[in-house]
């Protein structure tokens, strides 16, 4: 876990909750250094933005590769009321212990108190659990499939003028780039994982799954392409024996045998590719598509309202990360795919939503194919003390529970929390308040793992806080994940708000201190999601695909220091502008 700020601040109240002054000011001594003190009249302004926020760095804490030294143990006490884990914060007094989170009293052996807290005491507790692990529930690593998704109906026949390698000018059609682009992937992975399987899926007024190119293809049309019951049952049971060593040549053909034609019953393909890749955790599915469904399940034509998303799509990715499916989009420039909506799929599976061309899109589906799943089925539990809440999340509830679903690597996710006014007066008595992580998944070889996580972090009333104390990468980051996800939610007022605090306190701290370098990138993208928000006044308007693109890239944010090249490279559109319907 990593805090935006060194003290929970618990004065902090949403806009017009007004500001408590109860209780005593935080020392510092230095006033010119702090923020939200005028410096002429040493008068305190409370900072509208909430500096209390905290990152899960996920992609790192389910590596256990980069923490084998560290001691594990088959399963952790839990408190009957909150699902607090015993930890190094915990006191035992005669058998009994008092959960630090909820105030609940439990029943403890002293033999477990001692194996689970008496080695680790002090503020900071990392500890794994590792149940009882059977033979059956291993998985080969590389026994994962990669399922490309091709959209082959009438539209992917339209031209891009290119320039070859001997200067001369040519015409390409989008499947052809397609075409180009799978034949120069399946090469790359026959050479560099030969062991790994790929299936073909393609579709256009049929659905036809082709699998690793070694069976007779199975053709959905018609009333099929509205049973999501049989689409789901023929993806599943087509059967993908062959790794791509053994299917190569197949695939190849298959995929050279392709012709434009007909409309975009996309809906039903994902359904089927989904169904596929089920069979083995860990993996992904990859669309390629220029148009909108327009035909089958999850046609989008009938209905254009901007808050109108199909149910389908929704069932459909909370299915894959059940399965542990990771779902791409990829879409053409210049096209209207309705981004906003299919792009729903790759977010809430952990994939990636990206725009390309002709020269681009061999590239993008190469990256795509990197295996970088390192769990699944990932769910983090976010525990503070009772009167601490999760704007945003929850407002009534100190746990946190939020089903991740796939890890990737370099994933990070962020939430902000404060403190009920009723229970200022209380946690003022105290020094420290206690937080925990409990993170469970599985990992890439169906191991069943929790890590606990335990710390505790000092207490103040005011938000007057040294402008070195602040972790504005973590800030940054909150800001761009929670703006983002506000857009899509179509709750931009409140995002304007969000990013309107955030650049006030950035402007607050370059007074103070010089702005670093990563700190002038998290400043671009407010800039890039003010441009977007600006632009959705009414409901008459939506989302483009290219702003869609970047907003998606946003609820994916991660801080400078991991490996966001592509990212920031991605997100420099700032005039992302917005579609009157």
């Amino acid at each position: 876990m990593e805090f935006a700020c060194s003290h929970v601040v618990c004065s902090w109240r949403p806009p017009g909750a007004g500001v408590s002054s109860v209780g005593p000011k935080y020392d510092n001594r230095d006033a010119a250094k702090q923020l939200g003190v005028d410096k002429q009249g040493g008068e305190n302004r409370p900072l509208k933005a909430n500096i209390n926020v905290v990152s899960l760095s996920v992609g790192k804490l389910v590596n256990l590769s980069k923490d084998s030294g560290m001691e594990t143990f088959q399963s952790p006490v839990i408190c009957g009321k909150c699902s607090a884990a015993l930890s190094c914060l915990s006191s035992v007094q005669g058998k009994v212990w008092t959960c630090e989170f909820c105030g609940c009293e439990n029943g403890v052996d002293e033999s477990v108190s001692r194996v689970c807290v008496g080695q680790r005491t002090g503020v900071h507790g990392d500890d794994v659990y590792l149940p009882n692990y059977s033979e059956d529930d291993y998985q080969n690593l590389e026994d994962t499939l990669i399922v490309f998704c091709v959209d082959i109906s009438g539209s992917m026949s339209v031209t891009t003028e290119v320039t070859s390698r001997d200067g001369c000018t040519t015409y390409i059609s989008r499947l052809e780039g397609i075409q180009d682009a799978l034949h120069r992937v399946l090469l790359s992975t026959l050479q560099q994982s030969p062991h790994r399987r790929v299936a073909l899926v393609t579709f256009s007024d049929e659905v036809v799954i082709y699998g690793d190119g070694t069976s007779t293809p199975v053709t959905l049309r018609d009333w099929a392409l509205v049973d999501y019951d049989h689409i789901w049952q023929q993806g599943l049971a087509y059967s993908i024996p062959h790794c791509i060593a053994e299917t190569y040549q197949q695939l190849i053909k298959r995929v050279k045998e392709l012709r434009e034609h007909g409309a975009t019953s996309l809906g039903p393909a994902m359904l089927a590719s989904v169904a596929m890749a089920s069979r083995y955790p860990g993996s992904k599915v990859i669309l390629c598509t220029d148009g909108s469904a327009n035909i089958g399940l999850g046609e989008m034509e009938q209905a254009r309202s901007p808050s109108f998303t199909p149910y389908f799509y929704k069932q459909l990715s909370l299915q894959a990360v059940e399965r542990g499916v990771i779902i791409s989009v990829m879409t053409f420039e210049g096209t209207d795919c309705r981004l906003a909506d299919i792009g729903r799929l790759a977010d809430t599976t952990g994939g990636r939503v990206n725009i390309v061309n002709i020269g681009t899109v061999a590239s993008e589906i190469q990256s795509i194919c990197v295996d970088n799943v390192l769990a699944t089925r990932a769910t983090a539990t976010l525990l503070a003390p009772d009167g601490v809440y999760f704007p945003y999340e929850d407002e009534n509830n100190h746990k946190l529970v939020k089903e991740i679903g796939n890890v990737t690597k370099g994933m990070e996710i962020t939430f902000q929390f404060a403190v009920k006014p009723d229970f200022m007066e209380v946690f003022l008595k105290k020094e420290t308040l206690p937080f925990q992580l409990k993170l469970s998944f599985k990992t890439r070889d169906q191991e069943k793992v929790t890590r606990v996580i335990t710390e505790q972090r000092p207490v103040t009333t005011s938000s007057a806080i040294f402008a070195s104390r602040l972790n504005m990468a973590v800030l940054g980051v909150h800001c761009a994940q929670l703006c983002a996800n506000l857009t899509m939610e179509g709750r931009v007022h409140e995002a304007q708000m969000q990013l309107k605090a955030q650049q006030e306190l950035l402007a607050q701290v370059s007074k103070l201190r010089p702005i670093q370098k990563e700190e002038n990138i998290y400043g671009n993208w407010m800039d890039t999601m003010t441009t977007i928000c600006d632009d959705i006044d009414t409901e008459s308007q939506t989302l483009t695909d290219e702003a869609a693109k970047v907003v998606y890239q946003m609820k994916r944010a991660k801080s400078i220091n991991s490996n966001t090249t592509e990212f920031q490279k991605n997100i420099k559109i700032k005039e992302a502008t917005m579609e009157v319907l």
